[in-house]
This record gives C-alpha cells, sequence and structure tokens, in this order.
C-alpha cells in the first residue's frame, strides 16, 4: 500500500514539473526560436569551418570569414538588384486592385461560354471583393502570427543578429559545447546521442543549404523566363517571390506562381498559358534534377508528415515557423533511425533468426543391423 502511495506521489509531482517546464518553455518561446535558428545556421557553416580547421585554421576565425563573405555578397546582391526588386513589388501591390477586375472579366467570360448563366449570377458566385478581403484577411494573419513569434519587426531584426552570434559561438566551439551536453544523459545514452552529433548536424546543413542553392537556381530562371515572355517590368521582383517562397516546402512553389499567373493574366492572350507552362517546366526541373542532386534525402521523412510539419509550423508561428521546423525535422529523423528504427529491425532480425535456424540437413548414422551369422 505505501508503495502504491509512493508510486502515486511521484507521477504527481512529474505531471507537474511537466507542466511547470512547459509553461516556461511557453514564456522562453522567443529565446528557443532564436537558438532554433541558431542551430540551424550553426549546421549549415560547420562543414566549412571543419574543411578550414584541417589546413589549421583557428575555427572562430573560419567563422568570422564565412559570415563576412556572406554579409558582402548579400549586400553586393542587395545593392544591385535590391532597389529594383523592391520598386517593382511595390508596383505590382499598387495594381492589385486593376488585376483582380482582369481576373473577374476573364472569370465571367469563361463561365459565359461554358454555361447560359447570369452575369449577376456569376458576380455572386465570384465575390471579388469578398474575395479581396480574405486575402488580405489571411495575409494579415499570416504576418501577425510571424511578427508575434519574432516579437515585431525590430524585435525580429535583433532576433536575427542574435541568432548568428548564437550559431557563431556554435560553430567555433562545436566540440566542447556538445560534450557539456551530453554529459546531462546517464550512460549509454551519451554515447549513443555523441554518435548522432555529426548525422544530425549533416543532414540539417545539407537540407538548409540544398533549399537556398536551389531556390536561388529557380529565382533566376523565372526571372530570365518571364523576361523572355514579355513581362520584363515585373520578371524581377516576380522571380525574388518565387525564389523566397521556394524556401517553403510544397506550398512554396505555389505561392510563388500565383502572382506571376495574375499579371500574365491580366496582359490577355496566351500569355498566361505560357507563363503556366514556364512554371511547370521549373518545378519539374526542381522536382526530377535539383532536388535530387542538390537536397537529396536530406529530409528522410515522407512527404504526407513534411507537409503537416509546415501547415503545422505556419499555423503556430507564420512563415518563421514554415522555414525553420523542416530542417529540425530532418535532424529528429536522425534520431528516429538510428536510435530505434535500425535497433528495432536488427532486433527483429535476430528474432526472426533464433526462432527459425537454418533448414540444415545433419548426416543421419546409419543403424547397424545384425549380421546372419549372429542370429
Amino acid at each position: 500500500m505505501s508503495q502504491q502511495r509512493l508510486f502515486s506521489i511521484s507521477a504527481i509531482f512529474s505531471i507537474l514539473a511537466t507542466v511547470a517546464l512547459m509553461l516556461v518553455f511557453w514564456q522562453l518561446r522567443g529565446l528557443l526560436i532564436v537558438v532554433m535558428i541558431a542551430v540551424v545556421l550553426a549546421a549549415s557553416i560547420v562543414p566549412v569551418v571543419n574543411w578550414a580547421e584541417r589546413f589549421r585554421v583557428p575555427r572562430v576565425l573560419s567563422v568570422i570569414v564565412v559570415y563576412l563573405s556572406l554579409l558582402v555578397g548579400l549586400s553586393g546582391v542587395g545593392v544591385l538588384i535590391g532597389p529594383t526588386v523592391v520598386e517593382q513589388i511595390e508596383l505590382l501591390i499598387r495594381q492589385l486592385p486593376i488585376y483582380g477586375e482582369h481576373l473577374r472579366t476573364f472569370y465571367e467570360n469563361w463561365v459565359s461560354h461554358l454555361t447560359s448563366a447570369r452575369p449577376e449570377l456569376v458576380r455572386e458566385l465570384l465575390n471579388p471583393d469578398a474575395l479581396t478581403s480574405w486575402i488580405i484577411r489571411s495575409s494579415q494573419q499570416l504576418a501577425v502570427r510571424s511578427y508575434s513569434a519574432t516579437t515585431g519587426l525590430l524585435g525580429g531584426f535583433f532576433s536575427l543578429v542574435l541568432a548568428i552570434l548564437i550559431s557563431g559561438y556554435m560553430a567555433a566551439d562545436s566540440n566542447t559545447l556538445t560534450q557539456s551536453l551530453l554529459q546531462l544523459f546517464p550512460a549509454p545514452w551519451n554515447t549513443r546521442l555523441a554518435a548522432q552529433v555529426g548525422p544530425i548536424s549533416d543532414r540539417m546543413g545539407s537540407y538548409i543549404r540544398g533549399r537556398i542553392l536551389v531556390s536561388l537556381i529557380l529565382s533566376t530562371v523565372i526571372t530570365a523566363g518571364l523576361s523572355f515572355l514579355g513581362l520584363s517590368q515585373f520578371a524581377l521582383g516576380l522571380g525574388a517571390i518565387a525564389g523566397v517562397t521556394n524556401l517553403i516546402p510544397f506550398l512554396g512553389p505555389l505561392l510563388g506562381a500565383l502572382p506571376a499567373l495574375i499579371v500574365a493574366l491580366s496582359q490577355g492572350g496566351l500569355l498566361v498559358l505560357w507563363v503556366l507552362i514556364l512554371f511547370v517546366v521549373v518545378q519539374s526541373l526542381e522536382t526530377y534534377v535539383l532536388d535530387p542532386l542538390l537536397v537529396g534525402s536530406s529530409v528522410g521523412v515522407h512527404p504526407l508528415y513534411q507537409l503537416l510539419v509546415v501547415l503545422g509550423g505556419n499555423q503556430v508561428m507564420g512563415i518563421v515557423g514554415a522555414l525553420i521546423i523542416p530542417p529540425w525535422i530532418a535532424g529528429a529523423a536522425v534520431l528516429l533511425e538510428n536510435l530505434y528504427l535500425k535497433p528495432k529491425l536488427l532486433g527483429e532480425q535476430r528474432a526472426a533468426t533464433t526462432s527459425h535456424p537454418s533448414n540444415t540437413v545433419e548426416p543421419q548414422v546409419a543403424t547397424p543391423q545384425p549380421s546372419p551369422s549372429s542370429t
């Protein structure tokens, strides 16, 4: 009886401690997001730092050089194309009402060719004012989730700077930091987890590096394709939008294609068909060439689970969640594979071997028969 009472008391304390820990994590969610971003950034630059360390370059110096190079490169790109991209996106936003009217006219004409419905009924089925308000409301909700997750625009900027500083410290002193964290786990889990640090970092880093490189390539191809098709007025802005949204798995390509299709639809003619073909070709290029070559199977999770993770991250933290959750899922997949699935499969194979030994034919010893002389 005393043992049951002791067990119930310990269970209650465990539940209370778990709830208290979850409340603490909720209060520190802003810091946790910064740490999650920092881990992803550190995993993406660790291979370069490790490569430089082979040539006896200090890790701190390697981290500084990597981030300075990225800063100079991004600043140069921003100076070259940044003003044009901003100008084209602003012009696109100002002309959205005109594009909405063109979209409604196209829809009414298309429906009138298919059916004999009255124009009033068609307008009731597609109310541009309601559609526009729904798009604006959904965008505002997405922006609010992203805004609150990063504590505002200014807070988001400082959070990004803090994440870069933390990631630099992680990459520069990764061995000491890893050992200090693994000491918290009892044996043999400390050894098992230590063996997974490298694969987790490789998978997270390869995923984020591959996604960024694929997005840059697709942004360039889309910009060139739209310019060739006659949309040079918005080509750079639409290409930048498509490149940024492509960082989001599954939903990104669709979000990046919609603005270009709306602009092409307002121009009339067969332009919308050619723009649609362009995005289909680009998406096929990403799916069958770039992703297997640059990203590969770095996530290691079924596409349906990836989609649910992206939707969940977007629902909780907006665009920030949709961007940073997939690499963490890729890292968690390593733990699931190496610490559970593979040992489970190996145990099942051993159990099957033990319960069903190989059918070997044992040599049969002939029973001696009595000779006729002995009878």
